[in-house]
């Protein structure tokens, strides 16, 4: 495996790997030509002992030494099986890709700079809505599991990953906005606080250069409403991660917001996000979503044409593909 493979599957850094090799001789059985290293199973096995070791507060030198079998018992705590992958402190993670192990190391060690290094290559390599669906997502879901089940534990896991996401998803520079074009409004509703899958929803649509007007975690009633009134969307998105905030009486109340001449009111689209809201849609105009990858389809469908054309306000769109 390269080193940046290696570097994800371990949840640790290209440079740090780089680093331990050139201080503690604990690098790659071979390279091939030009230099580049390739790391073996057995090479992985070594350094994978010595992230348990380090993660348990053994100083690096010592961990080296340890891995490399220069310890007494070293070859026993090489050999000895972990009682899950990456030791008792693994989140549950489940048959996924490589990345997202690497991920959930980092996040559990609390290696923020890595968590971060991790996000923008995954980003980088697999898109945003792969990177979200195949590694961010599903350790995400871990760490809630790993936190339902342990009381109060790993609740700092769970602040630290979202926080690292939260700051990758900003990181991601939209495309210029049509001029004159209606926005996607999105928003969690009242008392919601998991705002991370809009914002997802928000940097995608950016890349697609879809106007969009996020709002974030619980926005009041009141206030959801005068922002409907004064933008004009096309689509509102309200997110609700459980049934205790979900609000079917304030979907309808949005659904039924008005704007324009006489003769010619428009209504938003709604589209309601998130596990919180039942299956049956409260409103004349509601559609649930079901996913990103999905729920940037039906926003994009719902899209006038690229040429339309007409007076102010129902100019071109141009979305991208």
């Amino acid at each position: 495996m390269s080193t940046g493979a290696v570097a994800r599957r371990l949840g640790v850094s290209p440079t740090t790997l780089r680093s331990w090799e050139r201080r503690y001789a604990i690098g790659p059985a071979r390279r091939e030509p030009g230099r580049h290293r390739r790391w073996t199973p057995g090479d992985i096995a070594r350094l994978e002992l010595m992230c348990r070791l380090t993660a348990d507060g053994v100083p690096p030198a010592e961990a080296a030494r340890a891995a490399l079998g220069g310890a007494p018992g070293a070859r026993r705590a090489e050999a000895a099986p972990s009682p899950a992958p990456g030791g008792p402190d693994a989140l549950p993670l489940g048959a996924v890709r490589p990345e997202c192990r690497g991920l959930s190391r980092a996040a559990v060690r609390l290696d923020a700079p890595t968590v971060a290094e991790l996000l923008e290559v995954a980003l980088a390599e697999d898109g945003l809505v792969t990177a979200w669906e195949e590694v961010i997502a599903p350790t995400l879901h871990a760490v809630g599991r790993k936190w339902a089940t342990a009381g109060e534990r790993y609740v700092e896991v769970e602040h630290l990953l979202s926080w690292q996401i939260s700051a990758a998803l900003h990181r991601i520079r939209p495309l210029p906005e049509p001029p004159r074009s209606p926005p996607v409004l999105l928003a969690c509703v009242p008392g919601e606080q998991h705002s991370l899958p809009i914002e997802a929803l928000t940097a995608a649509l950016g890349q697609r250069g879809v106007p969009a007007r996020m709002f974030g975690a619980a926005l009041p009633a009141e206030a959801l409403r005068d922002a409907v009134r004064r933008t004009g969307p096309r689509t509102v998105v309200l997110w609700a991660q459980s049934r205790t905030t979900a609000d079917p009486a304030l979907a309808r109340s949005v659904a039924g917001i008005e704007w324009g001449l006489r003769g010619a009111r428009a209504r938003p689209a709604l589209l309601l996000a998130g596990p919180g809201w039942g299956a049956d849609v409260p409103a004349p105009r509601t559609e649930r979503l079901y996913g990103l990858r999905s729920g940037l389809a039906v926003i994009e469908s719902l899209a006038p044409p690229r040429a339309a054309t007409g007076a102010a306000g129902a100019g071109p769109f141009a979305y991208g593909s």
